[in-house]
């Protein structure tokens, strides 16, 4: 899974990059200008943000790697550039319904969708789904059966604890923890 989003994001790094880089060879060898502006100051900075977008994309395809790699959730920035990433997929997806059609907005949900499934999936600390106690799945190719239970006391733990004020097993009635004292309140008008 994270294998398939650095492959998407780094295919999507290098067409937006190599895209806004031929916009601004396009702008600066027809000499235009918009409303006004200069066209070595356009055609410069459409590279500019080629570049920028490209790596920003480049970088996210790296965590992507590195979730791949390590078989773990990302943790601090990784997690933030993916969140930033997946947002920034659904505003593309938002704004290109209009003017670009229906295909890039569809292109735009499916990465987003891949992003948002990278984060929840490995949201675990062993990695996709982690296998949970409990779950019947086993870790580590151990016998979901031999697992014990959520909450059990380990093998050879020793002397059973006390559970303070709880009822026991073979306790003729419950105790109550709260004290048996009523205090009747004080009237509070004259």
């Amino acid at each position: 899974m994270a294998w398939v989003v650095a492959v998407v994001l780094l295919a999507e790094a290098v067409f937006i990059a190599a895209l806004n880089w031929f916009l601004g060879m396009v702008v600066d060898r027809q000499g235009m200008s918009l409303a006004g502006l200069d066209p070595d100051v356009m055609s410069r900075t459409s590279k500019i943000a080629g570049v920028v977008f490209g790596l920003y994309f480049a970088v996210c395809a790296l965590v992507a790697v590195l979730v791949a790699v390590r078989d773990r959730a990302p943790a601090g920035l990784g997690r933030v550039l993916l969140i930033s990433a997946a947002v920034v997929h659904g505003l593309l997806g938002a704004f290109a319904w209009g003017p670009v059609g229906w295909r890039a907005f569809l292109f735009m949900m499916v990465v987003l969708a891949l992003i948002v499934l990278l984060l929840v999936t490995y949201d675990r600390v062993g990695g996709v789904d982690g296998g949970a106690p409990g779950r019947g799945v086993p870790r580590q190719g151990g016998d979901p059966a031999a697992e014990p239970e959520p909450g059990a006391a380990p093998a050879g733990g020793g002397a059973p604890t006390s559970r303070g004020d709880e009822p026991q097993d073979g306790d003729e009635e419950p105790q109550d923890s709260v004290p048996a004292q009523i205090t009747v309140p004080a009237p509070t008008t004259p």
